[in-house]
């Protein structure tokens, strides 16, 4: 079996350019959140705001995506972007062992924000940082080390450099020609709701470097803000292991 690269992120972390950029490369099968399209709308979404009329996929479960992950992998390698929040409840050390894993992490200043302009209802669950630091801590804990991980304040701010680390980090060859691309559709991304999420994706011409941006959430609901707190910590723990561009990381 070929490698199985996931990049374990949170949401509005900037992954999807991140996953976009490595659909440029053209050296491996990539995979849009395919734990998380079960997660939402298989047969037996496990989402906590489903309703009964929320949409349903015939044949799509968490147990499928995974059949399909390791068939890709047995014709050459794989990239899936994809959220811990998923599939904490299924961490084995089997499960562990078939993928080579880093993380994207950002300020939930950032993510939290965002999400709440476009789900003022998201609940705590699809927020993500409790379990994604759970399965680094996991991870750190098994292999004796800690596994990369990428901060997109970082990428954004001197993209180059970081996909290199990245790249060195996880063992792959950097390719400059991948960090650009033409703006248009992005159906392969579109599994929800058409992509509505993705519309400064579709308008954008490659990772491009951007200045640091902040984000203050003190008008926001306190609800919102109490998820930020909560947030917060886990977010800072994996910050302290990020990679720098200045500093090559090896596994």
């Amino acid at each position: 079996m070929n490698k199985i690269f996931v990049l374990w992120a949170v949401p509005r972390s900037t992954s999807t350019a991140f996953e976009w950029m490595m659909r440029q490369r053209g050296d491996m099968e990539c995979l849009h959140e395919p734990f998380g399209e079960a997660w939402y709308q298989g047969e037996e979404p496990l989402w906590p705001r489903v309703t009964d009329d929320s949409l349903r996929t015939p044949g799509l479960t968490l147990d499928s995506v995974l059949h399909n992950i390791k068939a890709l992998a047995e014709e050459g390698p794989v990239f899936s972007k994809d959220f811990p929040h998923y599939v904490d409840h299924l961490w084995s050390d089997e499960l562990l062992l078939l993928f080579d894993h880093s993380f994207l992490i950002r300020d939930p200043a950032k993510t939290i924000s965002s999400m709440y302009s476009k789900w003022p209802d998201f609940h705590p669950k699809e927020v993500g940082f409790v379990e994604q630091r759970a399965l680094f801590d996991r991870l750190c804990d098994k292999f004796g080390a800690a596994p990369p991980v990428l901060d997109s304040d970082d990428l954004l701010e001197d993209p180059r450099s970081m996909v290199q680390s990245w790249c060195r980090a996880v063992g792959i060859p950097f390719i400059s020609e991948a960090l650009s691309w033409e703006p248009g559709a992005r159906d392969e991304v579109s599994w929800w709701d058409g992509g509505s999420f993705h519309a400064n994706l579709r308008n954008s011409d490659g990772l491009k470097p951007q200045k640091r941006r902040y984000v203050e959430i003190g008008s926001l609901p306190d609800r919102v803000k109490e998820v930020y707190e909560d947030s917060l910590p886990h977010y800072k723990h994996l910050h302290a292991h990020r990679l720098k561009a200045s500093v090559v990381t090896s596994r």
